[in-house]
């Protein structure tokens, strides 16, 4: 029997996604396996396989010593595997191959961060707020780069954004698995990116009609996002500042996907407060965010360093019920899933 608010031992394949993660446990690992793809190494092996270990150790654009230690570096890895002299990719990282698109963004991510990590871990405990200064990590998701529309800018908040989109995209999925969307008719995703969220939800409910609500440059990208999609007619982007602006009305349902952890909780508070106003009477707000950070008996993977850093950010699901409940949300229910790391799902009923 599953752990009351917790999510059933039987994971479903929505989970399957995870698998990226056992390929990035070390830097070595990681940038090896970056290594590997920017060689073309990966690629050759799809189209390829199996193909000959002399071959592989004189491919063009590498020079042989360094290809034949990158080609040992990733069997140690469990990428690649060797039978009868010739080479071809594991089993187990082909499944991963399937979520590309994720794997590489958490490369992409990881790798901008990890001077934080290395250079200012020790500011970041000792002092936050000149963390916050010298970080990496907040010139990345620098939001005012979102406003005026540049070609830095966009180029900038594209980055970003990409590393976003993957993650969000196979976490709707499991967020789903949680939360039955199929019985709204229209969805508010405040700070809702790329469109990554409302799509994957109107993909598997085709009733419903999505607004995502985000700064103006965010917009823009989302609409080229989603634009190529069957979906792309039922997701409206509106352009504000979520923290000053009216929020559109008339939705039964309004969400927080991975929004809230960025602000302080005063800010955070008030964004709720703002969503409230805009909810329908009887309509959900949900909120679909990292819990705290947590260490087990193991060592924390490389792969969720860029998570580590924002360790204070994740608040416990605890506080947005007891907020929910005091501005007169009824049915307030947390649910905790264990993805790379927690997650919850606070959703709550606006009274008539």
């Amino acid at each position: 029997m599953a752990k009351p608010g917790r999510e059933p031992e039987d994971r479903g394949s929505e989970y399957e996604y995870l698998c990226v993660d056992a390929f990035i446990k070390t830097i070595v690992d990681a940038r090896i396996l970056a290594t590997g793809l920017e060689l073309g190494l990966i690629d050759y092996l799809i189209e390829h396989e199996p193909a000959p270990l002399d071959s592989l150790r004189k491919r063009p654009g590498g020079e042989e010593r360094g290809l034949e230690l990158v080609l040992k570096l990733l069997k140690a890895n469990g990428v690649i595997e060797e039978c009868r002299g010739a080479i071809g990719l594991s089993q187990p990282f082909r499944k991963a191959l399937q979520y590309r698109d994720l794997l590489e963004a958490k490369l992409e991510f990881a790798r901008f961060v990890v001077p934080d990590f290395a250079d200012l871990f020790t500011v970041l405990i000792q002092s936050p707020d000149r963390f916050s200064r010298s970080a990496r990590i907040f010139d990345l998701f620098d939001y005012r780069r979102c406003v005026e529309c540049s070609r830095e800018n966009y180029e900038w908040t594209k980055r970003w954004m990409r590393i976003t989109t993957a993650l969000t995209k196979h976490e709707a999925r499991v967020c789903m698995r949680f939360h039955e969307f199929g019985r709204y008719r229209r969805l508010l995703d405040i700070g809702g990116n790329s469109g990554e969220f409302a799509l994957q939800i109107c993909k598997t409910h085709p009733e419903l009609r999505a607004t995502v609500f985000d700064l103006p440059l965010v917009c823009r990208i989302g609409q080229e996002h989603v634009c190529q999609e069957p979906e792309a007619d039922r997701i409206e982007f509106v352009e504000g500042n979520a923290l000053a602006d009216t929020l559109p009305t008339g939705y039964d349902l309004i969400t927080f996907k991975s929004v809230l952890h960025d602000w302080p909780e005063r800010e955070a508070k008030h964004l709720i407060l703002q969503a409230s106003r805009s909810l329908q009477a009887g309509g959900t707000l949900l909120i679909f965010e990292r819990g705290p950070f947590e260490v087990g008996e193991g060592t924390v993977p490389y792969s969720l360093i860029p998570f580590l850093l924002f360790f204070r950010s994740f608040r416990p699901p605890a506080m947005y019920k007891t907020q929910l409940e005091d501005i007169g949300f009824r049915d307030v229910t947390i649910q905790g899933i264990d993805l790379e790391m927690p997650f919850f799902l606070v959703a709550g009923v606006k009274e008539p």
